[in-house]
């Protein structure tokens, strides 16, 4: 009697051509690239830029607070690695939850997380150009604004080996100032600057409250954003399909770990810190004003220019190929205009797609420079896209594997998912977003595009997939 054959396993790596696609970007990524990609993608010194708005936030429980970040966005890398295994092509929560679910729930989250991939880089750019006018008063924001996105759409240009190379340089650079700050901060505090040696940035029991500290992991988690973007190189990496989620791991854990030793170390030196709990940040200058405690005005002034530089250039450059590849990703599926869908055949970038992201970078910064809380209702709606869209991930791991495939891997496939669902779910209710009702009002806007395709006998459909 002969012996049935054996299924492949479920991980087991599986080419672009068994899902209907066909290999068009360059495989030439590895394990490294992907991990500096997303190191850069989050910005090791992130907490430079918002940390008086977190202190404030979390009740100075600064620290504390991007660790539980850290926790809840591991779980959030877990269902990730799960489906990048799974499914190994570009297009993120948008393939994830269109193959883990149906065609169109993967259209609807696609259209939410397009909030946080087509929106980020334009905050990014803001900021940036924002923080190089206060150092340079005569260059106005538009001004800047125009040669970050000139500079990075042209880096994006030449192909996705020429962005790995950059990113190495800026990761780098990043890292000895961080490094400079750090070990100036430690000998500061060892000599009695600041408020002295203490854990109060981890724990301080005068304000602590669950819902204060999740409140303010809803803003710090902006900082996590761009550990997902590995995702999107999953067609350009050269390696096996776990490699995108080992990546993910990596370079949250790490950045994580940088995060919470450097904000620990700046709310010992802050100045005022009952001045930032009372009335918050409106400059934007806590940080620097810890630097300039630790070691002078070089050290603060040092800080702010790798804030801008890590923000214009490295962060927004890595941002603009993720969303690149998130519209070639939907415009391959019929389910955004075909053109974004065009790759080029000497660079191997989808080359439409690029030039898109840099116009609508160009337009919302712009836009948003010429309002007071332009850079507030852009994080906002970034952060909403963002954790809406890993609500249905974790959902999407359940389905898939335990609903579908009747996996009894329990820990990865449905305790670790519904953790990081719950988690989520706490932070948003908590966040009291701003911007709710424009982002509602985009979901609402997508739910409409959805039936006019229903209308138009054009739902959505993914290659090689099956109703199930």
């Amino acid at each position: 009697m002969s012996t049935p054959p054996v299924p492949p396993a479920p991980h087991a790596d599986r080419s672009l051509e068994d899902f209907g696609y066909t290999q068009e970007l360059h495989r030439s990524l590895t394990f490294t690239d992907l991990l500096v990609y997303g190191l850069i993608f989050m910005v090791p010194i992130a907490p430079f830029g918002i940390f008086g708005s977190v202190y404030q936030s979390s009740g100075g429980m600064v620290a504390l607070t991007y660790a539980v970040g850290m926790i809840a966005m591991m779980f959030t890398a877990n269902s990730y690695a799960q489906m990048s295994q799974a499914f190994p092509m570009a297009g993120s929560v948008y393939t994830y939850a269109g193959r883990g679910f149906r065609p169109w729930v993967g259209f609807l989250a696609g259209w939410v997380i397009l909030l946080d991939y087509v929106l980020i880089p334009a905050l990014l750019y803001l900021v940036a150009s924002v923080a190089m006018t206060s150092i340079v008063p005569g260059v106005p924001v538009w001004a800047w604004l125009i040669g970050f996105v000139a500079l990075n759409t042209a880096v994006n240009y030449l192909g996705i080996e020429m962005t790995a190379k950059v990113n190495k340089l800026m990761l780098a650079a990043e890292l000895v100032i961080l490094a400079i700050f750090l070990v100036t901060g430690v000998v500061a505090v060892a000599q009695g600057k600041g408020t002295g040696f203490s854990f109060t940035a981890f724990f301080n029991p005068h304000t602590f409250t669950w819902p204060l500290v999740l409140g303010a992991v809803s803003m710090a988690v902006l900082s996590f954003l761009g550990f997902d973007g590995i995702s999107m190189l999953a067609e350009e990496n050269k390696e096996s399909s776990s490699t995108i989620g080992r990546a993910m791991v990596a370079a949250l854990l790490l950045a994580g770990v940088l995060f919470i030793v450097q904000t620990w170390v700046a709310s010992m030196l802050v100045p005022n810190g009952a001045a930032i709990l009372s009335g918050g940040d409106p400059g934007g200058t806590a940080f620097y004003d810890a630097a300039r405690v630790g070691g002078g005005a070089w050290l603060a002034g040092l800080t702010a220019l790798a804030t801008a530089i890590a923000w214009g250039f490295a962060n927004s450059l890595v941002a603009q190929a993720a969303t690149s590849r998130l519209l070639y990703a939907m415009a391959r599926d019929r389910q955004l205009p075909a053109f974004l869908a065009t790759v080029s055949e000497r660079h191997g970038v989808p080359v439409n797609a690029t030039f898109v992201t840099a116009a609508v970078s160009l337009v919302v910064g712009l836009t948003m420079a010429a309002q007071s809380d332009g850079i507030t209702l852009l994080g906002t709606l970034v952060n909403f896209g963002a954790l809406s869209a890993f609500l249905v991930l974790h959902l999407s791991v359940v389905n898939h594997f335990v609903r579908r495939q009747g996996s009894r891997d329990w820990l990865r496939h449905l305790v670790f998912p519904l953790i990081g669902f719950a988690i989520l779910l706490f932070v948003v209710i908590n966040a009291k977003v701003a911007a709710q009702a424009l982002a509602f009002a985009w979901l609402a806007l997508g739910v409409v595009v959805l039936l006019v395709f229903k209308v138009r006998n054009r739902e959505p459909q993914l290659a090689g997939m099956e109703e199930s």
